[in-house]
């Protein structure tokens, strides 16, 4: 589906009214933990979303999208660039170093490096294409052997060695907590591994959790069902 493609009434619909339940529960959050909504950053996560559901994100005003794989994003975000100018693009998912030079042409933020060697192609490319985009470094902060991320007793060693040895824009932290687990204490544990190296900046809470997040000082929470419904794969 083009941009200039019709687009179903109800799908525009049920996209806006849930836009603007998801901001209504941030704001909400935000107030009763005595915080500005505005210094929260609704990241839609498109992936794996229809196109319609997207374009009518993109017609309601929405602009800041968050992408899992770089595959995917570049097949879909270059001809919204175009016309819309002021998206901002977000990698959520793993980044591979094969396709690091990529996310950097395509994304705006990088919320998933985890590892040295992913942190030494990024300075090396950032250097090398003059571009820096702001990182957010993943903490594995269920310690689960499955996951991507930084172990949480690395995690202040890694955050040093992005900042003076790679010199990478380290702004924050990100976290994705074990499935099975209550989310809260995931989130006040990577508020205060930020706190203790000076970061700010925290990517944490999704559908299911957005509002405990913004209660524990999210500044980005990343939602994608609560927005675009299921998720539809093929």
């Amino acid at each position: 589906m083009t941009d200039t493609a019709p687009l179903s009434p109800s799908v525009i619909a049920a996209v806006r009214a849930n836009l603007a339940d998801v901001h209504a529960k941030i704001a909400r959050a935000a107030k009763d933990a005595d915080r500005n909504p505005a210094d929260v950053n609704l990241i839609a996560v498109s992936k794996v979303q229809p196109a319609d559901r997207i374009l009518a994100a993109l017609h309601a005003g929405h602009r800041v999208y968050g992408e899992n794989r770089v595959q995917e994003a570049e097949g879909r975000w270059p001809a919204h660039r175009e016309q819309y100018t002021d998206l901002q693009l977000h990698l959520i998912g793993p980044l591979q170093t094969n396709k690091a030079r990529s996310a950097i042409q395509l994304f705006d933020v990088i919320h998933t490096l985890d590892r040295p060697r992913l942190a030494a192609t990024l300075a090396r490319l950032f250097d090398e294409m003059g571009r820096q985009l702001p990182c957010f470094i993943e903490i594995n902060t269920g310690s689960e052997p499955q996951k991507a991320g930084v172990l949480p007793e690395d995690a202040d060693a890694f955050i040093k060695a992005c900042r003076e040895d790679y010199q990478l824009p380290i702004v924050g932290l990100m976290c994705i907590p074990p499935a099975e687990d209550v989310p809260a204490p995931h989130f006040a544990f990577l508020a205060d591994i930020a706190k203790r190296n000076g970061l700010e900046r925290l990517s944490m809470g999704m559908s299911a959790d957005y509002a405990q997040a913004v209660a524990l000082g999210a500044t980005e929470v990343r939602v994608g069902s609560a927005i675009f419904g299921d998720r539809v794969y093929s």
